[in-house]
């Protein structure tokens, strides 16, 4: 399975979720996507993997991603990527193992798609 495919079926059935497809960004969020940029986002989605979802066992499991406060936080909810067992559910990596620097990247590829696609979905509201 290539990638496209994989993040095809992926968001459908993200999208298929009524809990995970109730997630969006709002104006408030985007105001601070475009004022920081994308690239900063992304840095603020890797340094949230890295502390909060990739060590192998983590206190707070399951209550470590508030539910809003920052649009990498909300993207962590719609796509399953806010604790160990989301994305073991959603995402196939086993938890009690720390992520690898690949499964890290990976996360935050996913967590970038939605954004992106929220940012588009907002742009045609308008």
């Amino acid at each position: 399975m290539t990638k496209d495919e994989w993040y095809k079926q992926l968001f459908e059935r993200l999208d298929k979720s009524k809990f995970r497809s109730s997630f969006h960004l709002k104006q408030k969020d985007i105001d601070y996507i475009n004022e920081k940029g994308l690239a900063v986002i992304r840095q603020h989605a890797k340094d949230f993997i890295a502390k909060r979802e990739a060590p192998a066992y983590i206190a707070n499991d399951g209550k470590q991603t508030p539910m809003r406060g920052h649009p990498v936080f909300i993207a962590q909810h719609a796509t399953a990527t806010c604790c160990r067992e989301c994305i073991r559910k959603w995402h196939k990596m086993q938890p009690g193992k720390e992520l690898s620097q690949v499964q890290q990247d990976y996360l935050v590829d996913v967590i970038m798609t939605w954004i992106q696609k929220e940012m588009e979905r907002q742009e045609h509201k308008i």
